[in-house]
Order: structure tokens, then sequence, then C-alpha cells
């Protein structure tokens, strides 16, 4: 088998960490001696051994000589746990093959550098695309100080999310439900507006088990995040039963209010505001400096939209149901001020499959389509 053979596996292995890594990247390892795989590991959870480590322990001293490839480049500096430039060095690992270089600034090539700098041979860029395409939060934190902000969007044939009542459960099927549990499941936060959290109080917890997720416990709830700028959160909102975290993101400076929701459980944080709507930009990069890599966008039309039209959307997932809801429905986005076919926000197709007896799409915003993960 050839490198590109070789780190198609340990991507393969990265995977099994998609639910259970954040705030860290996923990342895999194979270690190869001949046309053997001596040892082979991914990271399963922050603060816990990384791939290489796996890996090494694996193949204990068949790793002298052997290649070993990677994923992410090896990190070269003490975070949670040691680097593991020095791990593979001590290891007498000959050759190591990178499939991205680190684009956290704290790494940023040193890790390959150090490995070169001890003897051992270095290449980089093998399956770089899929490996980015594995961790597009982390790569966007690192280049673009936000997260990866991908929305998820329910429709029937027509375009519609809600009867005009705001009646909407369920347009999707039981499997395109089931899937947003896998969605929110690999995403490090879940954000709504307030006005999602008044019309349909949701959980926006991940009601999925272990064995459904590569069998890693526990599993971990996504952060939840209500953009509520003048404090409407009601203190009995079922979300804030529930276990997880809850962050409400408000402009207001109302003590009786904030001090009445910390007691309810939520943690309230104040974020700049304008017209009487939270800086969007804001609350990305809030969010970025909390280690938030992937966020999965759950609300309204308004939100959708505004979110959208700033340009902030990376990523749809619109599940599409084979119905007609009318066309007093309620639509996708409010988006007031397209008026000329000039003006359309253009989109790029990644993915359109069959789910269970409804269709998923996936389609980025232009320019960003090796990003997303298929």
């Amino acid at each position: 088998m050839n490198d590109h053979g070789w780190m198609a596996h340990a991507l393969r292995l990265a995977r099994r960490g998609l639910y259970t890594t954040d705030p860290n990247p996923r990342v895999g390892c194979v270690l190869v001696s001949g046309d053997q795989v001596v040892g082979e590991g991914w990271h399963a959870r922050a603060g816990g051994p990384h791939a290489e480590i796996h890996a090494l322990r694996a193949a204990g001293e068949r790793a002298r000589g052997a290649t070993a490839y990677v994923t992410l480049e090896p990190c070269s500096h003490h975070g949670r746990t040691p680097p593991c430039a020095d791990a593979l060095l001590e290891a007498g690992v000959a050759r190591v093959v990178a499939a991205m270089q680190d684009p956290n600034p704290l790494v940023a090539g040193q890790g390959l550098a150090r490995l070169r700098a001890g003897g051992v041979e270095v290449a980089s860029g093998v399956l770089q695309a899929q490996a980015e395409a594995l961790n597009p939060g982390f790569v966007s934190r690192m280049r673009r100080g936000r997260p990866w902000l991908r929305c998820k969007l329910a429709m029937s044939l027509d375009g519609r999310t809600a009867m005009a009542s705001g009646e909407s459960r369920w347009i999707t099927g039981e499997a395109a439900r089931r899937d947003v549990q896998r969605l929110r499941a690999r995403s490090s936060a879940i954000l709504t507006g307030i006005g999602t959290v008044l019309a349909d109080d949701p959980s926006l917890n991940v009601r999925l088990t272990a064995d459904a997720l590569y069998g890693v416990e526990p599993v971990r709830q996504p952060l939840r995040v209500v953009l509520d700028s003048q404090l409407q959160m009601p203190v009995d909102a079922r979300m804030l039963r529930l276990a997880g975290h809850t962050l409400v993101l408000a402009a207001s400076n109302d003590t009786a209010k904030r001090e009445a929701l910390a007691r309810a459980g939520a943690e309230v944080v104040g974020v700049a505001g304008h017209d009487g709507h939270l800086d969007l930009e804001a609350v990305l990069a809030l969010l970025a400096q909390r280690e938030i890599n992937e966020v999965l966008l759950e609300s309204g039309p308004r939100l959708a939209g505004a979110m959208l039209a700033a340009g902030l959307i990376d990523e749809l997932v619109v599940y599409m149901a084979p119905h007609v809801m009318g066309d007093s429905a309620r639509g996708l986005f409010l988006l007031p001020g397209l008026e000329k076919m000039e003006d359309r926000i253009g989109l790029e197709w990644v993915d359109v499959r069959r789910v269970g007896e409804d269709v998923r799409m996936t389609l980025v915003r232009g320019g960003r389509r090796h990003e997303a993960i298929k």
C-alpha cells in the first residue's frame, strides 16, 4: 500500500473521534513497518493520549524504523499532554507523513521541524483536503478566529418549515431526525434564538446512546447557546433542566433577570448589540474564545436569514420531506432586500442523499466546498 492508502486508513481511525475530541481536532495515526501495521490509534478525548501515543504503545519496540502516518502534524508543545513529536523521536520512528500542517499557531510547522532536526524523514500534504474536511471547525477557529457554522433546516418539497400557525412537528421522518442527532453530537455548540425558545421550548440535546456514536462513554452534550438580546429567556425553559450547559448571550444589563437565570442554571454573558440585535460576528468570536469548533444553528427563519445575509453560515444541511405545505406556510429564511437575480446568495453542492423517506442536501457558501465534510 502507498502513502495515500495508509493515510486513508489513518483518516478512518481519526473519524472515530468525531463525537468526542472537542475542543481538540480528530486525529488518527498508523505505524507501518514494511507492509505491516505495527501500531495504530486515534485521539478519543481531550486530556487523553493523542493518536500517536496510542499507536506507539501498541507498537512497542516495533516502532523503531517504522513510518508514522498522522492526519495532523504531531504537536511540539506542552498542552494537556506532552509533545508527540518528542515521543516519535524517542521511539526511533524513521519517517513521518502528515496529512496537514497544524493550523494552531503554537505548532504551525514546528512539530515537523523538530522531527526533521532529529533526523526523521518528513513529508506532508498527503490527503490534506480530506484531513481538513474532518476538522472544519478546528481549522476555522485557528485560521479565521471563529467556529465553522453549520445551519440545519427541515423543509417540505415547496420549501416550507412550519405551518402559518407555527406548527412544525414533524416535517421530516424518524431517520432524518436521528441523523440530526448525529449532527448535534459532533457539534461543539448548538445555537438558537430566543424566538425559537419561546415558541418551541426545545431541548437542544443529544439523545443518542454511546453505541450509536462509536461507543465512547459518556456521550458529550454540546454547549447550548441562546441569543437573547433582551433577556426574555424563561427560567423554567426545558433546556435548563437537562444535562449540559446553557449559555445565554444578551445585550441587556437587567441584573434581576441575569440573577434569576443564573439561579435556574444558565450562564449569562453580555455581547455587543445594536438596534435591538446582538452583533453576530461578536457572538462567533466569543464562542471561538471558548474553544468552540463547530456550531450547529437550529433556529427560525429570522436568525437563519440574518446569519446567511451576513455571510456567516459556512454550511447548510437541509432535509427535504416529500410533501407540500402550501404558500401560507413559513419559509426557510427571512431575507429582506433580495429583489433582483443579481442579489441571490450563491451556494455550492457538496452532497445529496436519501435519509429514510427524506432527502438530505449539503451545501456550502461559494469557495468553502473543500472544507466541508461529506
